[in-house]
């Protein structure tokens, strides 16, 4: 059995000793007070050695310089190849990466977003895969009205366990502090197909759900059950009697007389 052994490197003589010409290389590019003491040297290869500066920049506290020299075969000059600077072990560093699609979040999406979805989502299916015995979708997919991609099992199995143990499910503050669940609610529109058992759309306007898909399980105050408020009975208007009328004296001008006898013999006027 045949091993590969890997040679050590032995750092280039030339190289290692070109700690000024490092040094120059940074200065170049930043403020020589950014560049701090030397670090050491690191072989890389034959005639090639990368000599690390500390990083003085407040900034970039932990990371350092790094500079590889090369001397090529039968040279006597030293040669930049490339200034870095790299993070230590007490680098501040930024997350990890994430891709988008690990990223996004519900509410992410904005008016102009577009969200593109791969050829093997396993949420969709095929169109013609819908089945529905009011409709012939075949006919519909072979004139080509029908939709390209419907929810597949996975997908609708994935939503009902999101919607069920979301905020419109039952183990909520609101849904335990309910009167009676959706299922039993005027305004719970059940939907159409194999939801219909487990899921409905809030209808009523005053509710926090309203417009909404809420398990039938869910509930809140505004239950048209709740509280029922009795038949108000409206008063009558009165009856009044215009065929008699009765006549009374008027306490105001009760006692008062005048100061002439009209019964009297005595003509009136002035004599």
């Amino acid at each position: 059995m045949n091993r590969t052994r890997s040679r050590a490197v032995v750092p280039d003589q030339a190289c290692v000793a070109a700690v000024d010409l490092a040094r120059f290389a940074i200065e170049e590019n930043v403020r020589p007070d950014e560049v701090g003491e030397h670090l050491g040297v690191e072989g890389e290869g034959d005639r090639i050695v990368t000599h690390y500066f500390a990083s003085l920049d407040r900034a970039y506290q932990g990371w350092r310089w790094a500079v590889t020299v090369a001397r090529a075969s039968r040279a006597r000059n030293v040669t930049v190849s490339e200034v870095v600077l790299l993070p230590g072990s007490g680098a501040l560093l930024p997350p990890q990466w994430v891709p988008w699609s690990e990223r996004l979040r519900p509410g992410d999406l904005g008016v102009g977003d577009l969200l593109p979805t791969s050829d093997d989502d396993d949420r969709l299916a095929p169109g013609f895969t819908e089945v529905d015995d009011d409709v012939d979708h075949q006919m519909i997919f072979e004139y080509g009205l029908g939709r390209a991609r419907v929810l597949s099992p996975i997908g609708r199995d994935r939503a009902v366990r999101r919607w069920h143990s979301g905020e419109s499910g039952p183990h909520t503050p609101l849904a335990h502090a309910a009167p009676a669940q959706c299922s039993t609610c005027g305004f719970y529109w059940p939907l159409a197909g194999a939801l219909r058992t487990g899921f409905g759309v809030c209808a009523n306007e005053y509710a926090p759900d309203d417009g909404r898909v809420v398990a039938a399980d869910h509930g809140c105050g505004a239950h048209s059950e709740a509280a029922v408020l009795p038949h108000q009975v409206e008063p009558t208007s009165p009856i009044l009697d215009d065929l008699t009328y009765d006549t009374t004296e008027d306490p105001s001008e009760a006692g008062l007389a005048g100061s002439v006898d009209v019964n009297g013999s005595e003509p009136l006027g002035h004599s």
